[in-house]
């Protein structure tokens, strides 16, 4: 290790609070560079980033575009808000942007800083919307269990996971938790058809709430956290007609989905649902600057900003350089074909993670565009997860062994690269992935 490298680690340690850090590690992986679809750490080695960061890096790593059209901007209006009737040229140019990309209907936009941000904006345009019209009690919220949405107050109480509320609490109340439509899991259906237990399920707590007092559910079209869970072909058009058929609004998290993640601009695309309000940040400027923004109907933007408007904003709603950056971003998708590229490498690397099946401890692999999964099991026939902390310690070996950066939650190892990802690295990395999950035992030790 040098100096410099030493110097980085320790005061690191002194310094900086990092999210889901075990007390007993002491080590750091010290990234300084990146380019494609690979960084480099201070130690000069390199990995793979088949995380894209946090599932947002569409066009790779060191795009001088996006540099220079953030420098650019800077030098013209660096920062504004857009309250009231204030507004500036990129803003205006972006929203015109999604609105011409969204699915038919979603006509308004607002900008956040990020996802959390965003569906915080959704849920309280969902509760507002109903008030407006007079219909005070409809403050629920419907979700799934083991869907992330986000760490705020709001985002963190649809989030369900028990880790983004214990300790936390009280939380936001008025939220039901409903299954997630996972077919790999098929012990939660109990031999059911998945979309027929939860169709039932969501009538039935419609029935116990009662349709007067919910708001809206919120979903991501394709479950990103949990593991690429791709839901049946009939899931989303069949909740959405429950929904719509009791007054209930539809929001879409598409806070990893959109953007060409999916091989589609949006993951509604491959359903045939156009949600109420449509959340993204992420993919939207490829991570070099946070952003995000809120598509919505105008039915709901209409109720929503009648008489003085919608009265939440934030500081950096609309702000010029990020939009500026969003849209040299969206050029380079539309530019090199990205959305094709997703679908057409996506499946090649699909296609590879799918030999893995064959090692005792791989159960499933999902694939959406370039959007994959690997789960790991230890006994198959059960459908078994792996012992707690296990794909954590596999991802620290991909990363050490192999070189390989991939994301992770309790049950799998998430595989999410850049769009520009091609099949000769594609190959690269399901080698790497057999090179460490072949040690693996059922135990969950990498041997």
């Amino acid at each position: 290790m040098t100096a410099l490298l030493s110097s980085l680690v320790e005061r690191d340690r002194a310094t900086l609070m990092h999210p889901l850090l075990p007390e007993d590690r002491t080590d750091r992986t010290v990234l300084v560079s990146g380019n494609g679809v690979r960084v480099r750490d201070a130690d000069g080695r390199s990995y793979l980033d088949a995380s894209a960061v946090l599932g947002l890096m569409q066009v790779g790593h060191g795009r001088t575009e996006l540099a220079e059209a953030a420098a650019a901007q800077m030098r013209s209006l660096a920062c504004f808000h857009t309250w009231g009737t204030i507004t500036n040229d990129k803003a205006v140019e972006l929203a015109t942007r999604l609105v011409s990309l969204a699915p038919d209907g979603l006509d308004r936009v607002f900008f956040t800083s990020g996802g959390a941000e965003g569906n915080e904006i959704a849920l309280r345009m969902a509760r507002f919307f109903h008030h407006r019209q007079g219909h005070t009690d409809r403050t629920w919220l419907l979700s799934r269990h083991s869907a992330y949405h986000g760490i705020g107050y709001g985002s963190g109480s649809v989030s369900g996971s028990p880790v983004y509320q214990a300790g936390f609490g009280p939380v936001v109340p008025d939220v039901a938790l409903l299954t997630p439509p996972h077919p790999y899991q098929r012990e939660l259906f109990g031999g059911d058809d998945p979309t027929d237990f939860c169709v039932r399920e969501l009538e039935k707590t419609i029935d116990q709430l009662g349709a007067h007092r919910i708001a809206a559910m919120i979903g991501e079209p394709v479950m990103g956290g949990y593991g690429a869970v791709v839901p049946p072909a009939d899931y989303w058009p069949r909740i959405a007609e429950v929904l719509r058929r009791n007054g209930i609004l539809l929001i879409f998290d598409e806070v990893v989905t959109a953007f060409g993640r999916t091989g589609r601009w949006f993951g509604a695309e491959h359903f045939g649902v156009v949600p109420d309000i449509l959340v993204t940040a992420k993919g939207i400027t490829s991570g070099y600057v946070p952003h995000g923004a809120v598509l919505v109907s105008s039915p709901v933007a209409d109720v929503i900003s009648s008489g003085n408007g919608f009265p939440i904003g934030y500081t950096y709603t609309g702000h010029p350089t990020a939009c500026a950056v969003a849209l040299a971003n969206l050029d380079i998708i539309e530019r090199e074909r990205l959305l094709d590229n997703a679908v057409e490498v996506g499946a090649h690397l699909g296609a590879g993670l799918r030999t893995l099946l064959d090692l005792p401890a791989v159960g499933d692999v999902r694939q959406l565009g370039m959007m994959l999964a690997v789960q790991l099991v230890s006994d198959k026939d059960v459908r078994t997860d792996l012992p707690p902390g296990s794909t954590l310690r596999v991802a620290d070996a991909l990363r050490e062994d192999a070189g390989i950066i991939v994301r992770t939650n309790p049950h799998s190892l998430i595989v999410a690269p850049p769009l520009i990802l091609d099949q000769a690295t594609a190959d690269e990395l399901v080698v790497g992935l057999r090179s460490v999950l072949s040690r693996l035992g059922t135990d969950g030790v990498v041997r």
